[in-house]
């Protein structure tokens, strides 16, 4: 799904993918297997695993 929205989404998006015991993810407690963070926020879960839920929410994000 992460690879789909990225190629919908193009430049617009800098995607990361980690697992959960990865350095980058020490520093939360993660209680799912699938976890989204934008702009250092994590995202419900509800929004992470619906492809249209999370690129209608990307698409809402104003341009930094």
């Amino acid at each position: 799904m992460a690879e789909k929205i990225k190629e919908n989404m193009g430049a617009a998006v800098n995607l990361d993918i980690f697992t959960n015991d990865s350095m980058e993810a020490m520093n939360y407690k993660l209680r799912s297997a699938t976890t989204v963070f934008v702009n250092g926020e994590q995202l419900p879960l509800e929004t992470a695993l619906s492809a249209e839920k999370l690129e209608a929410y990307l698409k809402g994000l104003s341009p930094r």
